[in-house]
This record gives C-alpha cells, sequence and structure tokens, in this order.
C-alpha cells in the first residue's frame, strides 16, 4: 500500500507551481474501456504522445484514452493523485525517480504482462532490465539515451573557439566557458547554465571518480570531498564569469523551457541526448552535441546508456490489461514508433528503430548518432535510486547549490549538509 504520509512528505514538494492543462482526446466515459494518460515534456511530446493515443483508439473502438500533462508541477500533481486514490492509469516516471516511486508500491509489476500483452522479443538486450527494481520489472522502458552537452555552434564560430569534445577535462571546459562568456559580450548572457543542481551532472562527475550518487546499499556513494569539489567547481566558476548568475540559476526548473540555452541567457546545457529536438526548437542557431567534460581523457566517461523515460501502470489502475496493449503499442507498434520518432530518446524495438531513423530530420539524427558514437565509452547501469532519492534531489541537493550560488553557505559548509541529509534522508 501506499504510505501517505511518507509520499507526502516526500512527493509534495518536488514540483514547482507551473500550470497544469489537461487535454482529453475524446470526452471520457465512465467504464472500463477508459484509461488515463498522464506525462510531462514539451508542446512537441504532447503531440506526438497524443498521436499515438489516437492511434491506439482507432485500432481499438471502444477504448477512450484522456492524455494529461503536466508542467513543471508535475510531480507534486502526481503524489496529490497517488494518495488521494486518483492516479493516472499509466504515468511517466524518469530513472532518477523512477525506483523510488516503484519501492513505494506506486506502480504495478510487469511480470505477468511480459511476453504477453507486452511484447520483449524485439526490445534492445538489456532493456527490461533498466526497469527492473528489486527483481521485479516496475517499468516500461520507453527510449534510450545518455548524458550530453549541447551547444550552440554560432556562438562558437563568432567567439573563434572551439566548441569541447570528448577530451575537454572540467578543467579546460571552465576556462573555455569564462572565454566565450567574455566573447559573446552580452549583458546577461553566458556560457553555460549552472549545473550543481543538477543531480545527474554530478553522478557523472562521480563516475569518473570511481563512484555513484547512490550506492548498492541505498545510500549516498560520495563523501564530503567529493560535494566539496562539485560545488567549489561551479562556485568558481560563477566568479570567474563562466557560468550563469545566481538569479538565472534558481529560475532553472530542470526543465527544457526554463533552461538558461532555452531561455537565450547561456549557449550550453547540460542534458540528456533526446532533449535536443526540445532545445533546438527554442534556439534559433544550429546546435551541437558531445560528451560532458572528463576529470581524465584517459579515465572513465561517466557516461552510461539509461532509459529515456519510464510508463508505469498504477498499482490502483481498474484494467492493468489495457493499460499493458497500450504500452505495448506505444514501444512495439510501427505506426506509433514513426509518430514518436526520437523525442524520447533512441526507440527500445530494435525494428522500430530501424524504420523511424531513415524518416527522422538532421536534428533527430544527431541525437541517434550520438547514442551510437559513445557505444565504446558507456559503463554499467548504475543500481536503482533508493526510497528518498526524489527527497534528497529536492529538499537537500538543489536548495545546497542555490544556497551556494547566493553566497548563503561556502561549497565546504553545502558538502557537510548535503552527506548529512543524505544520512538523514536515505535510510539503506
Amino acid at each position: 500500500m501506499i504510505n501517505r504520509r511518507e509520499l507526502l512528505r516526500n512527493g509534495l514538494l518536488l514540483g514547482g507551481a507551473a500550470a497544469f492543462s489537461q487535454l482529453p482526446l475524446r470526452t471520457a466515459f465512465a467504464d472500463s474501456a477508459t484509461m488515463r494518460l498522464y506525462w510531462w515534456g514539451t508542446p512537441a511530446r504532447a503531440e506526438r504522445t497524443l498521436g499515438v493515443a489516437r492511434l491506439f483508439e482507432a485500432a481499438n473502438p471502444d477504448v477512450k484514452i484522456n492524455g494529461e500533462v503536466g508542467g513543471n508541477d508535475y510531480w507534486s500533481k502526481l503524489t496529490t493523485m497517488l494518495v488521494g486514490g486518483n492516479a493516472p492509469d499509466i504515468f511517466q516516471l524518469e530513472p532518477g525517480r523512477f525506483a523510488d516511486y516503484a519501492r513505494r508500491n506506486t506502480t504495478l509489476p510487469l511480470n505477468d504482462f511480459l511476453g504477453k500483452s507486452i511484447r520483449t522479443d524485439k526490445l534492445a538486450p538489456g532493456v527490461m532490465e533498466l526497469g527492473t527494481v528489486d527483481g521485479k520489472v516496475a517499468g516500461m522502458p520507453l527510449s534510450l539515451n545518455a548524458f550530453a552537452l549541447f551547444y550552440d555552434t554560432e556562438a562558437f564560430k563568432q567567439a573563434g573557439l572551439n566548441p569541447p569534445g570528448a577530451a575537454t577535462t572540467w578543467d579546460e571546459f571552465a576556462k573555455l566557458c569564462v572565454e566565450l562568456t567574455k566573447a559573446i559580450d552580452r549583458k546577461n548572457v553566458w556560457a553555460v547554465g549552472n549545473a550543481s543542481r543538477y543531480t545527474y551532472a554530478f553522478d557523472a562527475f562521480l563516475n569518473q571518480r570511481g563512484k555513484r550518487l547512490y550506492g548498492e546499499d541505498g545510500k549516498i556513494g560520495f563523501d564530503v570531498n567529493d560535494a566539496k569539489d562539485w560545488y567549489g567547481y561551479w562556485e568558481s566558476l560563477a566568479k570567474n564569469g563562466g557560468c550563469v548568475s545566481a538569479e538565472v540559476q534558481s529560475m532553472d526548473q530542470i526543465q527544457v523551457d526554463s533552461n538558461p540555452l532555452a531561455t537565450g541567457k547561456a549557449a550550453m546545457a547540460i542534458a540528456f541526448s533526446n532533449q535536443l529536438l526540445g532545445y533546438q526548437s527554442a534556439v534559433k542557431n544550429p546546435l551541437g552535441i558531445t560528451t560532458l567534460p572528463v576529470t581524465d581523457p584517459s579515465g572513465p566517461s561517466g557516461l552510461f546508456y539509461r532509459p529515456g523515460l519510464h510508463f508505469g501502470i498504477a498499482s490502483t489502475c481498474e484494467n492493468p490489461e489495457l493499460a499493458a496493449r497500450f504500452i505495448d503499442f506505444f514501444v512495439n507498434d510501427m505506426a506509433a514508433g514513426k509518430v514518436l520518432g526520437v523525442e524520447r530518446g533512441v526507440p527500445v524495438n530494435t525494428d522500430v528503430k530501424g524504420a523511424v531513423v531513415p524518416l527522422i530530420d538532421d536534428v533527430s539524427k544527431r541525437t541517434v548518432d550520438y547514442i551510437s558514437s559513445i557505444a565504446g565509452r558507456v559503463g554499467a547501469y548504475p543500481p536503482p535510486v533508493p526510497v528518498g532519492a526524489s527527497e534528497f534531489d529536492t529538499r537537500a541537493f538543489r536548495p545546497l547549490a542555490d544556497k551556494v550560488a547566493f553566497g548563503q553557505v561556502t561549497p565546504a559548509e553545502a558538502a557537510d549538509q548535503l552527506v548529512a541529509e543524505g544520512g538523514r534522508i536515505l535510510k539503506g
């Protein structure tokens, strides 16, 4: 059962105050063939998702789907619905929170549907492992992506600077950011957003040091010195003018449309490979894509293939068989795949990928090429995040990064507090 107090404490404070919109595909009917689908993302994602839902309705005339899309308040809305017993039948989750929600029994294990309602014979090897938590398949991986760095190609050309590449170290990246900001020479425009508040960027940084954000024991996998180095790096970069101001940083809600690159405040962004489509739609100049900076060019890249997103079936879903059939359609149907393209990432069905790739535009092709290009550099997928990972991110890691940026605490103080909060929140 869902623990109401735990979910309220760990979930209701996860989102911002952005508007929530509901997009009904057809008039809802109060019968078992009506299903609710909930996700977040750009308008392009909404259009593609709704397009697949319409295709599913056309193939199943008795089925009606209500599509709902959330914004910056997605997680607080989802938690409210879960606690209130009004959960969507299917809802979208991301790897950094997926296992946390699964371990709270909010999602229904899919094991009984695999190979039946949900076909798995054409899925890329190892895909279902990316949806497995504590030995059960808790959700369906929808795509594959990886950490990436996007950059405005014109900004670098005009500055006469070479963009970062696979061998660029963090120190070299910092110098490049300072040079680029000076070359841009525009008020309130910097080289890059402040990524100190991104747990996924910190995870890559830790991986390069042979560590993890979370360990196998469900506790933090780093120490005070790691956190101090991370916060200190971005504090130094901000003071030297290489990344955005604290005020701009605080407006970034870890969504495409609020990132400084999308809002015109920066020329680069540390993000996920599949998000190139969303960023390119917001930026006029062509964007390039490369890997994150590294600690040592001859050492680990910090990269690993990850599920772009998951679909989970609510544990309270009244018609899980129908929900499973929709998930199967979403990942395995050829027509659905062509509608979705690679907006959520590279398709997990190999046949669908083969059919989709020749049809995609240049921007989409760049994301597929990027995923292929890092094949020899990716490491193992990390263990599932522990219970409390969402709270640790939103109530400890991110606020402390902002406090450092505003000069309210030093990197050393923030590091001590982060480790202490990790011990308090993550019980292992």
